[in-house]
């Protein structure tokens, strides 16, 4: 059955045409590359994350737009160096989730989500000709935290995970162990490195359990502000600084704050 598209394919086509428009006209858009727009790109995908982690809608919108546009942006520059175009680009997302999803393009049989994600990493290595090198698709580039997830996801693609998701815990306090063997031992570079073992493990747990750590661990980030910002808030009703005060008197603010929360 044909859906009709109509509203959505005369949106777009205007936001093609105003990106033409600007790009011919206006001196930033002239003057802008690939390079240039990079580090505006990373910064609009956090936006948008944050946006999500916010459950503002509004917002979410608004940062797909933006998103959507420096794509639009690439795709432009790539048709003027006359390397491809936006068709190219929707062509080749097009033939690619048409080529890694068999099980609804093809005859491919799957029981759940996991058989569909061993399918599609198995099925890009294939078509990268990388049937050997699982890891080769990790950006360096990525955040540490982000790349120990996505290291995880890969092999687990393969069949490199644990048999039962409990036994984890038990190389997260095995981790643990050897972090505070080399704490007592006051080495600061192997204390380094037992603590990027036990973050790794507890990544692999926080994967296991469904729990998407980056996510998980901006969530604390936010709490810890808006609690310390309580406490900020009370010692400035009683005309005193933080500096002056105790742990005990900010300890005691600080409880008021999650009292509040949990209320």
């Amino acid at each position: 059955m044909e859906k009709d598209f109509t509203k959505q394919e005369e949106a777009f086509a205007e936001l093609l045409n105003i990106m033409e428009t600007l790009r011919e006209k206006c001196p930033w858009d002239h003057k802008q590359t690939m390079e240039s727009l990079r580090t505006l790109s990373v910064e609009e995908v956090y936006e948008l994350g944050d946006a999500i982690l916010k459950n503002d809608m509004q917002e979410v919108k608004k940062e797909l737009g933006d998103l959507l546009m420096h794509i639009v942006f690439y795709a432009l520059i790539g048709k003027e160096q006359e390397q491809f175009d936006m068709t190219d680009v929707l062509n080749e997302i097009c033939a690619k989730l048409r080529y890694r999803h068999p099980h609804i393009y093809g005859e491919v049989k799957v029981e759940d989500e996991n058989d569909v994600l061993r399918n599609w990493e198995q099925l890009k290595l294939k078509e990268k000709g990388r049937h050997n090198k699982v890891l080769e698709g990790v950006p360096d580039a990525l955040p540490a935290l982000v790349k120990a997830y996505r290291i995880q996801d890969k092999v687990r693609g393969v069949g490199f995970d644990w048999k039962q998701k409990e036994d984890v815990w038990q190389k997260v306090r095995e981790e643990l162990g050897e972090l505070e063997v080399e704490v007592a031992r006051k080495d600061q570079v192997r204390m380094e490195e037992e603590f990027g073992d036990f973050m790794f493990a507890m990544i692999n747990a926080a994967r296991l359990y469904g729990i998407n750590p980056e996510d998980a661990l901006e969530k604390s980030n936010k709490k810890f502000i808006r609690r310390f910002s309580y406490v900020e808030k009370k010692a400035h009703e009683t005309d005193r600084n933080l500096s002056d005060m105790t742990l005990e008197e900010m300890d005691e603010y600080w409880n008021e704050a999650k009292a509040i929360e949990k209320a």
